[in-house]
């Protein structure tokens, strides 16, 4: 993965591009903590070789995997980067096509870059902060904290 600030301000704002085999949320991941981005949001467009993509299950409290393991056309990627347990955690949703035009999304939990993935993130002054959800399990942004 390669980037670069393209806008620096109240906020500062970022031009990422993966490229063929990089898996996005681990270099996010990676990106996100070694800047220390909190309150952050990005989008992207791409395709992916393969992708797991998940579902909630709110009944078992987990998340169903989906395996795609065909390469597909990435028409959405949208998420945030917010605080849990002082680490920068992304959290990301995608919507991808397959060659007959049929579409899948859910939570993206795993996927490899094929030929390449741009997204655009962008920092906002304010951080944002996740705590654990007792109904749910799930860690979600708490506007209080």
């Amino acid at each position: 993965m390669k980037s670069k600030l393209i806008h620096h301000n109240d906020e500062r704002t970022f031009a990422l591009v993966f490229d063929t085999g990089d898996e996005p949320m681990a270099s996010l991941s990676i990106f996100a903590n070694q800047l220390h981005l909190a309150g952050s949001h990005f989008t992207g467009i791409g395709a992916f070789s393969d992708v797991v993509l998940g579902y909630f299950d709110w009944k078992r409290k987990r998340y169903e995997l989906i395996p795609i393991t065909e390469q597909v056309e990435v028409l959405s990627l949208v998420g945030d980067i917010t605080v849990v347990d002082g680490k920068s955690k992304v959290h990301a949703h995608v919507v991808v096509g397959k060659a007959d035009g049929s579409a899948h999304g859910g939570h993206l939990l795993e996927a490899h870059v094929r030929p390449t993935l741009e997204v655009v993130l962008v920092e906002s002054p304010v951080h944002l902060r996740r705590t654990p959800n007792a109904e749910s399990g799930l860690p979600l942004i708490d506007l209080e904290a």
